[in-house]
């Protein structure tokens, strides 16, 4: 009889053992961090910063590339498969909003949204989800405006100028940041006529540079040429294209977005290039502040502010250094 208790307490004690070491992966916290084109600077800078705020927190980071619509859903049931509690994600497709949001139900995720919002069947913003992105409009017209600046700096005649606008519609937040920089343009007095639109069939430089040049081969009468779109991808195509062309950095003026590791490279070169300059948004908030939101959802059911809206400072060869810098990054 004595046998069989402490056998039985041997028993139970093994598998209370057994039950602790099971329970330690459902109290760790997993995030997923999920973008469109994990090739992208930004986005690798974004996934630095979440790794960082994974060190501090203690939580683990699972960082996926997500190029087209299949694989975002395909992912987020991989997530699932993982024990992930949540994730982050720049859809490659923003109107894939509902789907999004009805796996991540399903699956019982909690979702955030980072870059670019999710919008529902009518293209509406999908307010029920957290979102921190940029101020596509204000940061365009950051751009403009730095454009119109250095413009009359150089002492260009607009009616001589043509201005490159790489597009890429489909993405509210591109259509938002280069319509942005076409209202700061205009209202500085330079002419709607002399803008180009110039389609990209993807967000990268090849496919920037591919557009500029046909629509520079489509206007040889201009002596200068300015420069905008979404990215600093975007702009350095447009400037490759107009050296291509014969345009020197001197009658080139090109700014971008997000003062990628691109446009640092454009600044350190010993003599300067028509990549003017680059509106720097941080990729820090981007990547850290979003994955602590996620973490401290999770661990303490605090959840995150619904819109959060960045904005952008320019920089130069000038004083690149030292505003990021004063950015911490």
């Amino acid at each position: 009889m004595k046998m069989n208790i402490a056998n039985g307490l041997k028993a139970l004690a093994l598998a209370l053992a057994l039950s602790g070491c099971s329970a330690a992966p459902n109290d760790e916290v997993k995030i997923g961090f999920v973008v469109k084109q994990p090739e992208e600077p930004w986005f690798q800078d974004e996934w630095k910063y979440a790794e960082q705020a994974a060190k501090e927190k203690g939580f683990t980071l699972v960082k996926i590339g997500a190029p087209d619509g299949g694989q975002v859903l395909t992912t987020i049931d991989n997530l699932k498969a993982q024990h992930a509690q949540g994730f982050i994600i720049c859809t490659p497709d923003v109107k894939l909003g509902p789907s999004i949001v009805a796996k991540a139900k399903a699956d019982g995720l909690k979702l955030m949204t980072v870059d670019d919002r999710l919008v529902d069947g009518a293209g509406k913003p999908i307010e029920a989800v957290p979102h921190m992105g940029i101020s596509a409009s204000k940061i365009g017209e950051q751009v403009g405006q730095a454009i119109a600046d250095e413009m009359k700096k150089r002492g260009w005649k607009p009616e001589e100028t043509g201005a490159l606008r790489v597009s890429y519609d489909q993405l509210p937040t591109a259509r938002e940041r280069t319509e942005g920089a076409v209202e700061a343009l205009t209202a500085a007095g330079f002419p709607k006529d002399n803008i180009v639109n110039a389609p990209q069939a993807k967000t990268d430089t090849e496919n920037a540079f591919n557009a500029a040049n046909i629509a520079i081969t489509q206007h040889p009468d201009f002596k200068h040429w300015v420069a905008f779109g979404l990215n600093d991808e975007a702009v350095l195509g447009a400037v490759r294209a107009a050296e291509g062309r014969g345009f020197s950095a001197e009658n080139i003026i090109g700014v971008g977005i997000g003062g990628s590791k691109s446009a640092l490279n454009e600044f350190s070169k010993a003599q300067a290039t028509g990549f003017f300059g680059s509106v720097l948004i941080s990729p820090k908030r981007h990547g850290y502040e979003t994955s602590v939101n996620m973490y401290e959802w999770i661990k303490n059911d605090k959840a995150p502010p619904a819109l959060t809206l960045t904005t952008g400072r320019l920089i130069t060869r000038a004083n690149a250094d030292e505003i990021r810098k004063e950015m911490g990054l």
